[in-house]
């Protein structure tokens, strides 16, 4: 019986209130099943790597998880490659979970959201259109939203990652995102279908 769950996250502190919130549906189901989840925020993809790797030696009795950005699109060997890189065995692929290229993708699949936060100047014409948000390169997901933020009273997202990602997180729907980002849901997926 799964007692524990770690997700180690690429991303700064700041963001944990909000992967709580998106991940909340999980967070309950885990708590239902009288399993502990924890969030272990690392400020970068190679420091989360790190942590991961140590909590598989070091705490074998939970169920470690590594979510980061891929930085590049999905090849389908995302998590093999990453195995090899770091010497894990190759049956930890199952437990690396990708944001595909990176976080901000899934405020892509629920700019309805994003809009209503940042309110009047915004702009949702430059955000690309993308049904799959996986499929956004990286420099498109920061230029659209550099853009689409930068004439708004809160100011542009770049400019403000730390405070606005955190508050985003929390309000755009997990639903949606699952359905625009088959990493997402495969997380969602994976995860509940081991607390059942």
């Amino acid at each position: 019986m799964l007692t524990e769950i770690r997700i180690y996250f690429e991303g700064d502190k700041a963001l944990k209130p909000g992967f709580d919130q998106f991940l909340r549906e999980l967070k309950e189901t885990a708590k239902r099943q009288r399993c502990d989840f924890r969030l272990i925020s690392a400020n970068s993809g190679a420091e989360a790597c790190g942590d991961f790797g140590r909590a598989l030696r070091t705490r074998r009795e939970a169920w470690n998880i590594l979510l980061i950005d891929s930085e590049c699109p999905d090849d389908g060997n995302l998590s093999k490659s990453l195995c090899e890189k770091h010497g894990w065995d190759k049956s930890r692929a199952e437990s690396i979970f990708w944001m595909v290229e990176m976080m901000e993708s899934w405020f892509h699949a629920h700019k309805e959201a994003v809009e209503k936060f940042y309110g009047q100047g915004f702009r949702r014409n430059v955000l690309k259109a993308n049904t799959n948000v996986e499929e956004i390169p990286k420099a498109d997901l920061k230029d659209g939203l550099q853009k689409a933020t930068k004439d708004t009273s809160k100011g542009a997202y770049l400019d403000n990652k730390t405070t606005h990602g955190p508050k985003l997180l929390t309000l755009i729907d997990p639903g949606r995102v699952r359905k625009a980002a088959p990493n997402c849901e495969r997380l969602f997926t994976e995860l509940l279908k081991r607390l059942e």
